[in-house]
């Protein structure tokens, strides 16, 4: 864990951690009081609902609990490396309450894959404001 990212995450939740896979080909790693938050919604679903159950059973599995080790180090289960396709380099990526670890292979693909930065922006928060197309972010 880099020294820079270990500073961001509040000093009592610094050495456990959550991982399981990403929607996309990577891995998110939450801290441990994190996860149980999340957890608690994906669990507010009804399990009478067939998708309701599928999302709850995608979203756990592979789930590993982490502890940091004297060193600073994460040891990262085998099957979600390989699910991510992490074979060496790998890029952690922060952002809200999450940290996505990439291969660097399969983030660079993402990146280019992303396409253009100001359309999305448009698409996703232009229409916030009520959704009045004249509303667009600029």
């Amino acid at each position: 864990m880099p020294a820079g990212l270990k500073k961001q995450v509040p000093a009592k939740e610094q050495k456990r951690f959550v991982i399981h896979r990403g929607f996309e080909k990577h891995l998110v790693m939450y801290t441990r009081k994190e996860w149980d938050r999340i957890v608690a919604e994906v669990n507010d679903l009804s399990l009478f609902v067939r998708k309701h159950r599928e999302l709850a059973r995608q979203f756990h599995r592979g789930a590993t609990e982490l502890e940091v080790d004297g060193t600073s180090r994460l040891l990262l289960p085998k099957g979600l490396t390989e699910y991510a396709g992490i074979r060496k380099d790998i890029v952690l990526f922060a952002y809200g309450n999450r940290i996505e670890v990439w291969s660097e292979e399969e983030y660079k693909k993402m990146l280019k894959e992303s396409g253009d930065y100001g359309q999305l922006a448009e698409e996703v928060l232009g229409k916030r404001k009520g959704g009045d197309e004249r509303d667009l972010l600029p």
